[in-house]
């Protein structure tokens, strides 16, 4: 297969009001995703790995050991990694479901809890990376964070959530307050139904 930029599935400004701007995206999903999608087509291109689904790719090549694998698993897995995240937003403001806010509370306690300890994982990743709410083996939810590229499919974890903590993701609007874009994404960005969606 060859990887492909989708279009955002809402326009370029609609979540300017909420606090990421048209520039962020512009910027974000046009320039920075379209080159993971375009160097990764270039790598995949004659490799081994030409007929396999991106997830695929992406176990294939995690920790494969050359060069070349390496890379192609850094852009396989940042095209995964952000054809989730513009999935994960939106500009409904739309209150969490009811049988997600449970699964929460149970696996945290509260729903802020859970709230801290997603953006304590993201303010706290040394240099770039993500911050995660998966369900692991054990079926709980849990809180955890990713250098570089790296996601929680390489460790057999379904992902729920996931916020990119590089920078291009927050600097022309929050310039260098992480923790204070990792509060919005929470409490202004995050589409709730369709993280409930992949329980």
């Amino acid at each position: 297969m060859s990887f492909s930029l989708p279009d955002l599935p809402y326009s370029h400004d609609s979540l300017a009001s909420l606090g990421m701007s048209q520039e962020t995206l512009e910027f974000h999903h046009d320039i920075h995703h379209k080159a993971y999608v375009d160097n990764g087509n270039k790598l995949l291109a004659d490799s081994e790995h030409q007929d396999k689904s991106l997830e695929e790719i992406i176990m294939a090549t995690y920790n494969a050991g050359s060069v070349a694998q390496n890379a192609l698993f850094n852009n396989a897995s940042q095209h995964w990694n952000h054809l989730q995240f513009w999935e994960m937003m939106g500009p409904g403001m739309v209150g969490m479901p009811s049988e997600l806010e449970s699964a929460i509370v149970e696996s945290f306690g509260s729903v802020d809890e859970f709230k801290n300890q997603f953006a304590s994982a993201g303010a706290s990743q040394f240099g770039s990376g993500w911050c995660w709410l998966v369900v692991g083996d054990s079926g709980e939810m849990r809180v955890t964070k990713t250098e570089n590229g790296v996601n929680p499919l390489c460790f057999g974890e379904k992902v729920l959530l996931g916020c990119d903590v590089w920078e291009h993701s927050y600097y022309i609007d929050f310039r260098n307050k992480r923790p204070a874009y990792l509060s919005n994404f929470l409490d202004r960005l995050v589409n709730w139904e369709n993280v409930a969606a992949r329980l």
